[in-house]
Protein backbone atom coordinates (compact mmCIF):
# COMPACT_ATOMS: atom_id res chain seq x y z
CA UNK A 1 0.00 0.00 0.00
CA UNK A 2 0.99 3.57 -0.66
CA UNK A 3 1.03 5.58 2.94
CA UNK A 4 1.25 9.26 3.53
CA UNK A 5 2.49 10.77 6.68
CA UNK A 6 1.26 14.11 7.55
CA UNK A 7 3.73 16.55 9.00
CA UNK A 8 4.17 19.96 10.52
CA UNK A 9 5.92 22.52 8.78
CA UNK A 10 9.63 22.37 10.02
CA UNK A 11 9.40 19.14 11.52
CA UNK A 12 10.06 16.59 8.22
CA UNK A 13 14.05 16.05 8.99
CA UNK A 14 12.55 14.80 12.26
CA UNK A 15 9.93 12.20 11.06
CA UNK A 16 12.46 11.20 8.20
CA UNK A 17 15.20 10.66 10.46
CA UNK A 18 12.75 7.92 12.49
CA UNK A 19 11.87 6.62 9.87
CA UNK A 20 15.52 6.04 9.13
CA UNK A 21 15.66 4.32 12.49
CA UNK A 22 12.95 1.81 11.92
CA UNK A 23 14.27 0.91 8.81
CA UNK A 24 12.54 2.48 6.27
CA UNK A 25 14.83 3.87 4.07
CA UNK A 26 15.00 7.58 2.67
CA UNK A 27 11.60 8.19 2.09
CA UNK A 28 10.35 11.81 0.47
CA UNK A 29 8.58 14.54 1.64
CA UNK A 30 6.33 16.95 -0.65
CA UNK A 31 3.65 19.03 0.02
CA UNK A 32 3.87 18.55 3.53
CA UNK A 33 3.81 14.77 3.32
CA UNK A 34 6.32 12.03 3.57
CA UNK A 35 5.54 9.22 1.68
CA UNK A 36 6.76 5.50 1.69
CA UNK A 37 5.68 1.80 0.83
CA UNK A 38 4.44 -0.56 3.21
CA UNK A 39 1.58 -3.23 4.29
CA UNK A 40 -0.59 -3.54 7.73
CA UNK A 41 2.08 -4.27 9.85
CA UNK A 42 3.91 -1.23 9.08
CA UNK A 43 0.30 0.58 9.39
CA UNK A 44 0.11 -0.29 12.85
CA UNK A 45 4.13 -0.20 13.50
CA UNK A 46 4.68 3.96 12.25
CA UNK A 47 1.12 4.67 14.77
CA UNK A 48 2.63 2.99 17.11
CA UNK A 49 6.43 4.70 16.57
CA UNK A 50 6.90 7.86 15.29
CA UNK A 51 7.16 10.83 17.35
CA UNK A 52 6.56 13.61 15.44
CA UNK A 53 4.25 12.84 12.63
CA UNK A 54 0.65 13.46 13.12
CA UNK A 55 -1.07 10.86 11.11
CA UNK A 56 -0.63 7.85 9.30
CA UNK A 57 -3.09 7.91 6.00
CA UNK A 58 -3.36 5.24 3.39
CA UNK A 59 -3.50 6.08 -0.30
CA UNK A 60 -6.60 4.65 -2.10
CA UNK A 61 -6.14 6.48 -4.93
CA UNK A 62 -5.33 10.01 -6.81
CA UNK A 63 -6.43 11.19 -10.59
CA UNK A 64 -7.10 14.50 -12.58
CA UNK A 65 -9.56 15.90 -11.15
CA UNK A 66 -10.55 19.31 -13.22
CA UNK A 67 -14.04 19.68 -12.46
CA UNK A 68 -17.12 17.95 -9.81
CA UNK A 69 -17.75 14.99 -12.99
CA UNK A 70 -14.47 14.22 -13.37
CA UNK A 71 -13.68 14.14 -9.18
CA UNK A 72 -17.22 11.83 -8.98
CA UNK A 73 -16.26 9.37 -11.95
CA UNK A 74 -12.66 9.08 -10.36
CA UNK A 75 -13.76 8.24 -6.81
CA UNK A 76 -16.95 5.83 -8.17
CA UNK A 77 -13.89 4.18 -9.90
CA UNK A 78 -11.56 3.31 -6.21
CA UNK A 79 -11.99 0.04 -4.70
CA UNK A 80 -13.87 1.55 -1.59
CA UNK A 81 -15.11 -1.82 -0.95
CA UNK A 82 -12.04 -3.33 0.31
CA UNK A 83 -11.95 -0.96 3.13
CA UNK A 84 -15.42 -0.11 3.62
CA UNK A 85 -18.70 -1.56 5.06
CA UNK A 86 -22.27 -1.07 4.96
CA UNK A 87 -22.20 -0.24 8.32
CA UNK A 88 -18.93 2.28 7.78
CA UNK A 89 -19.41 5.89 9.35
CA UNK A 90 -17.62 8.13 6.83
CA UNK A 91 -16.50 11.46 7.86
CA UNK A 92 -14.32 14.02 5.54
CA UNK A 93 -11.65 15.95 5.61
CA UNK A 94 -10.61 18.17 3.02
CA UNK A 95 -8.10 20.63 0.77
CA UNK A 96 -7.66 22.27 -2.27
CA UNK A 97 -4.50 24.02 -3.14
CA UNK A 98 -4.23 25.66 -6.65
CA UNK A 99 -7.01 23.52 -8.24
CA UNK A 100 -10.21 24.72 -10.19
CA UNK A 101 -12.26 22.93 -7.52
CA UNK A 102 -11.60 25.01 -4.23
CA UNK A 103 -14.43 24.51 -2.21
CA UNK A 104 -13.89 21.93 0.05
CA UNK A 105 -17.09 21.59 1.55
CA UNK A 106 -18.90 20.96 -1.91
CA UNK A 107 -15.85 18.70 -2.71
CA UNK A 108 -16.09 16.77 -0.06
CA UNK A 109 -19.90 16.49 -0.35
CA UNK A 110 -19.24 14.88 -3.69
CA UNK A 111 -16.57 12.77 -2.45
CA UNK A 112 -18.66 11.22 -0.08
CA UNK A 113 -22.11 10.49 -2.79
CA UNK A 114 -19.63 8.86 -5.05
CA UNK A 115 -18.22 6.32 -2.31
CA UNK A 116 -21.98 5.94 -1.01
CA UNK A 117 -22.78 4.61 -4.94
CA UNK A 118 -19.74 2.56 -5.10
CA UNK A 119 -20.84 0.96 -1.82
CA UNK A 120 -24.63 0.24 -2.31
CA UNK A 121 -23.44 -1.17 -5.74
CA UNK A 122 -20.55 -2.92 -5.09
CA UNK A 123 -22.35 -4.46 -1.61
CA UNK A 124 -25.54 -5.00 -2.92
CA UNK A 125 -27.24 -2.62 -0.17
CA UNK A 126 -29.79 0.06 -0.92
CA UNK A 127 -29.20 1.47 2.82
CA UNK A 128 -25.40 2.56 4.69
CA UNK A 129 -26.32 3.03 8.24
CA UNK A 130 -23.14 4.26 9.05
CA UNK A 131 -23.98 3.09 12.52
CA UNK A 132 -20.44 1.27 12.88
CA UNK A 133 -17.07 1.41 12.49
CA UNK A 134 -15.02 5.50 12.00
CA UNK A 135 -13.17 6.05 8.51
CA UNK A 136 -12.23 9.72 7.90
CA UNK A 137 -11.69 9.89 3.90
CA UNK A 138 -9.05 12.73 3.03
CA UNK A 139 -9.76 14.57 -0.19
CA UNK A 140 -6.27 16.07 -1.22
CA UNK A 141 -6.76 18.57 -4.58
CA UNK A 142 -3.94 19.97 -5.49
CA UNK A 143 -3.39 21.44 -9.09
CA UNK A 144 -5.98 19.61 -9.79
CA UNK A 145 -4.95 16.11 -9.16
CA UNK A 146 -7.32 14.27 -6.54
CA UNK A 147 -5.36 12.45 -3.90
CA UNK A 148 -7.83 10.41 -1.52
CA UNK A 149 -6.75 8.67 1.27
CA UNK A 150 -7.80 7.06 4.66
CA UNK A 151 -7.30 7.97 8.04
CA UNK A 152 -5.70 4.97 9.56
CA UNK A 153 -5.06 6.65 12.92
CA UNK A 154 -8.21 8.21 13.96
CA UNK A 155 -7.07 11.06 16.69
CA UNK A 156 -3.98 12.51 16.17
CA UNK A 157 -0.97 10.81 16.72
CA UNK A 158 -0.04 13.85 19.42
CA UNK A 159 -2.70 12.69 21.25
CA UNK A 160 -0.78 10.05 23.13
CA UNK A 161 -3.49 9.72 26.20
CA UNK A 162 -0.98 10.85 28.86
CA UNK A 163 -2.41 14.95 28.82
CA UNK A 164 -5.57 15.33 30.09
CA UNK A 165 -5.33 18.19 32.03
CA UNK A 166 -4.92 22.19 30.54
CA UNK A 167 -2.44 24.24 31.32
CA UNK A 168 -2.03 27.60 29.60
CA UNK A 169 -0.55 27.58 26.01
CA UNK A 170 -0.05 23.62 25.84
CA UNK A 171 2.88 22.56 23.23
CA UNK A 172 1.82 20.14 21.04
CA UNK A 173 3.58 16.65 21.87
CA UNK A 174 4.58 15.98 18.25
CA UNK A 175 6.40 19.44 18.27
CA UNK A 176 7.81 18.86 21.50
CA UNK A 177 9.30 15.24 21.12
CA UNK A 178 10.82 16.74 17.29
CA UNK A 179 12.26 19.59 19.23
CA UNK A 180 13.64 16.81 21.86
CA UNK A 181 14.53 14.38 18.57
CA UNK A 182 16.52 17.41 16.77
CA UNK A 183 18.73 18.44 19.98
CA UNK A 184 21.68 16.89 20.80
CA UNK A 185 20.07 15.26 24.18
CA UNK A 186 20.62 11.35 24.28
CA UNK A 187 20.50 9.42 27.01
CA UNK A 188 22.55 9.67 29.79
CA UNK A 189 23.01 13.74 29.27
CA UNK A 190 22.20 16.14 31.52
CA UNK A 191 18.93 17.52 30.27
CA UNK A 192 16.57 20.67 31.89
CA UNK A 193 13.46 22.55 31.21
CA UNK A 194 12.86 25.44 32.90
CA UNK A 195 9.82 26.54 31.81
CA UNK A 196 7.87 22.92 31.73
CA UNK A 197 3.97 24.32 32.03
CA UNK A 198 2.21 21.09 31.89
CA UNK A 199 5.40 18.91 31.54
CA UNK A 200 5.13 17.78 28.05
CA UNK A 201 8.61 18.54 26.94
CA UNK A 202 10.40 17.09 29.62
CA UNK A 203 7.89 13.91 29.74
CA UNK A 204 8.43 13.36 25.54
CA UNK A 205 12.25 13.68 26.39
CA UNK A 206 12.19 10.74 29.20
CA UNK A 207 9.81 8.93 26.57
CA UNK A 208 12.67 9.42 23.70
CA UNK A 209 15.42 8.82 26.22
CA UNK A 210 13.83 5.56 27.59
CA UNK A 211 12.57 4.67 23.82
CA UNK A 212 9.22 4.36 24.94
CA UNK A 213 7.11 4.26 21.77
CA UNK A 214 4.57 7.10 22.15
CA UNK A 215 1.12 4.92 20.61
CA UNK A 216 2.09 2.04 22.82
CA UNK A 217 -1.15 2.74 25.14
CA UNK A 218 -3.73 3.81 22.77
CA UNK A 219 -5.69 2.47 19.98
CA UNK A 220 -6.58 3.45 16.58
CA UNK A 221 -9.11 3.60 13.87
CA UNK A 222 -8.29 0.91 11.41
CA UNK A 223 -7.99 -2.22 14.17
CA UNK A 224 -12.04 -1.31 13.83
CA UNK A 225 -12.02 -1.83 9.84
CA UNK A 226 -13.02 -5.58 8.35
CA UNK A 227 -9.65 -5.39 6.03
CA UNK A 228 -7.29 -5.33 8.57
CA UNK A 229 -5.26 -8.21 9.94
CA UNK A 230 -5.92 -9.45 13.39
CA UNK A 231 -3.15 -8.70 15.54
CA UNK A 232 -1.02 -6.73 13.90
CA UNK A 233 -1.53 -3.83 16.38
CA UNK A 234 -0.74 -6.21 19.12
CA UNK A 235 2.34 -7.31 17.31
CA UNK A 236 3.58 -3.78 16.54
CA UNK A 237 3.31 -3.01 20.53
CA UNK A 238 5.17 -5.38 21.20
CA UNK A 239 8.15 -5.07 19.08
CA UNK A 240 8.11 -1.78 21.04
CA UNK A 241 7.50 -2.63 24.47
CA UNK A 242 11.07 -5.33 23.16
CA UNK A 243 13.08 -2.14 22.37
CA UNK A 244 12.63 -0.21 25.67
CA UNK A 245 15.45 0.73 27.51
CA UNK A 246 14.81 0.40 31.13
CA UNK A 247 18.40 0.54 32.66
CA UNK A 248 19.05 3.22 35.46
CA UNK A 249 19.52 7.01 34.57
CA UNK A 250 20.07 9.88 36.06
CA UNK A 251 16.93 12.33 36.44
CA UNK A 252 16.20 15.30 33.91
CA UNK A 253 15.02 18.75 35.43
CA UNK A 254 12.26 20.62 35.13
CA UNK A 255 10.89 23.46 36.56
CA UNK A 256 7.76 26.23 36.70
CA UNK A 257 7.66 29.86 38.69
CA UNK A 258 4.06 28.11 38.68
CA UNK A 259 2.88 25.41 41.16
CA UNK A 260 -0.02 24.37 39.63
CA UNK A 261 1.76 23.82 36.37
CA UNK A 262 4.14 21.56 38.30
CA UNK A 263 1.39 20.02 40.07
CA UNK A 264 -0.25 18.68 36.39
CA UNK A 265 3.22 18.03 35.12
CA UNK A 266 4.20 15.83 37.48
CA UNK A 267 0.63 14.11 37.23
CA UNK A 268 1.13 13.90 33.15
CA UNK A 269 4.71 12.47 33.80
CA UNK A 270 2.93 9.68 36.22
CA UNK A 271 0.70 8.72 33.50
CA UNK A 272 3.03 8.26 30.89
CA UNK A 273 4.80 6.00 32.79
CA UNK A 274 8.01 8.19 33.05
CA UNK A 275 7.31 10.16 36.52
CA UNK A 276 10.48 8.13 38.16
CA UNK A 277 12.65 9.91 35.76
CA UNK A 278 11.64 13.60 35.79
CA UNK A 279 12.77 15.77 38.92
CA UNK A 280 10.23 18.89 39.30
CA UNK A 281 10.07 21.51 41.07
CA UNK A 282 9.33 24.99 41.58
CA UNK A 283 11.30 27.67 40.79
CA UNK A 284 12.41 30.62 38.80
CA UNK A 285 14.02 30.04 35.69
CA UNK A 286 16.77 32.48 36.84
CA UNK A 287 17.71 30.19 39.63
CA UNK A 288 18.61 27.52 37.54
CA UNK A 289 22.31 26.65 37.46
CA UNK A 290 24.35 23.11 36.99
CA UNK A 291 27.85 22.17 37.49
CA UNK A 292 27.27 18.88 34.87
CA UNK A 293 29.01 19.09 31.74
CA UNK A 294 27.61 19.07 28.05
CA UNK A 295 23.78 19.62 29.27
CA UNK A 296 20.94 20.23 27.03
CA UNK A 297 18.29 22.57 27.88
CA UNK A 298 14.94 22.79 25.62
CA UNK A 299 12.25 24.74 26.77
CA UNK A 300 8.81 26.40 25.11
CA UNK A 301 9.50 30.50 27.37
CA UNK A 302 6.28 32.34 27.59
CA UNK A 303 5.24 34.52 24.56
CA UNK A 304 1.87 35.47 24.57
CA UNK A 305 0.36 39.03 23.96
CA UNK A 306 -0.58 38.87 28.38
CA UNK A 307 2.89 40.03 28.72
CA UNK A 308 4.12 43.07 27.79
CA UNK A 309 7.11 44.25 25.19
CA UNK A 310 9.11 45.06 28.39
CA UNK A 311 8.52 42.09 30.42
CA UNK A 312 9.25 39.88 27.60
CA UNK A 313 12.33 41.39 26.52
CA UNK A 314 13.43 41.01 30.52
CA UNK A 315 12.52 38.02 30.71
CA UNK A 316 14.42 36.90 27.68
CA UNK A 317 17.17 38.59 28.48
CA UNK A 318 17.65 36.91 31.82
CA UNK A 319 17.01 33.72 30.10
CA UNK A 320 20.21 34.25 28.29
CA UNK A 321 22.14 35.26 31.17
CA UNK A 322 21.28 31.74 33.02
CA UNK A 323 22.32 30.29 30.33
CA UNK A 324 25.46 31.15 29.55
CA UNK A 325 26.22 30.79 32.86
CA UNK A 326 26.16 26.67 31.90
CA UNK A 327 29.50 25.53 31.28
CA UNK A 328 29.33 23.65 27.67
CA UNK A 329 25.59 23.68 27.56
CA UNK A 330 23.53 23.52 24.90
CA UNK A 331 19.78 25.43 24.38
CA UNK A 332 16.53 24.98 22.15
CA UNK A 333 13.89 27.02 22.70
CA UNK A 334 10.77 27.71 20.74
CA UNK A 335 9.06 31.04 20.28
CA UNK A 336 7.00 33.09 18.77
CA UNK A 337 8.42 36.68 20.11
CA UNK A 338 9.94 38.57 17.35
CA UNK A 339 12.71 39.87 19.94
CA UNK A 340 13.04 36.95 21.07
CA UNK A 341 17.17 36.68 19.81
CA UNK A 342 18.06 39.93 20.44
CA UNK A 343 16.67 39.55 23.94
CA UNK A 344 18.07 36.41 24.18
CA UNK A 345 21.52 38.12 23.54
CA UNK A 346 23.51 36.12 21.00
CA UNK A 347 23.01 35.31 17.40
CA UNK A 348 21.27 31.52 17.36
CA UNK A 349 23.38 28.85 15.80
CA UNK A 350 20.68 27.48 14.04
CA UNK A 351 17.32 28.65 13.54
CA UNK A 352 14.56 26.96 11.93
CA UNK A 353 10.78 27.91 11.28
CA UNK A 354 7.81 25.59 13.24
CA UNK A 355 4.04 25.39 13.54
CA UNK A 356 3.24 24.69 17.22
CA UNK A 357 -0.82 24.19 16.44
CA UNK A 358 -1.89 27.27 14.58
CA UNK A 359 0.68 29.74 15.51
CA UNK A 360 4.27 30.17 13.36
CA UNK A 361 7.10 30.11 16.00
CA UNK A 362 10.99 30.06 15.44
CA UNK A 363 13.05 27.31 17.07
CA UNK A 364 16.57 28.77 18.11
CA UNK A 365 19.11 26.57 18.34
CA UNK A 366 22.55 27.41 20.59
CA UNK A 367 25.36 24.77 20.65
CA UNK A 368 27.63 24.06 22.99
CA UNK A 369 31.09 22.26 23.23
CA UNK A 370 31.36 19.08 22.20
CA UNK A 371 32.42 16.92 25.25
CA UNK A 372 35.99 16.18 26.20
CA UNK A 373 37.16 12.96 24.22
CA UNK A 374 38.93 10.35 26.82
Amino acid sequence: MKLYLPVASGVEASVKRQLRQLGYGDCPAVNGRISLEGDWQDVARLNVCLRAAERVLIGVGEFPSPDFDALFEGVSALPWEDYLSAHTHILMDGKCVKSNLMAVKATGGVVKKAIAERLKRTLGTQTLDERGERAVVGIYLLENTAYLTLDTSGDGLHKRGYRVRTYDAPLRETTAAAMVESSFFRAGKPFADVFCGSGTLPVEAALYMRNIAPGVGRDFDFTRWKCAPKGVLQRAKEEARDGENRAPMAPLFASDLSEKAVEIARFHAQRAGVGADIRFSVRDMRQFSSEERNGVLICNPPYGERMGEGDLMGLYRDFGRMFRALPDWSCYFLSAYAGAERAFGARADKKRHLWNARLECTLYSYFGKPPCKR
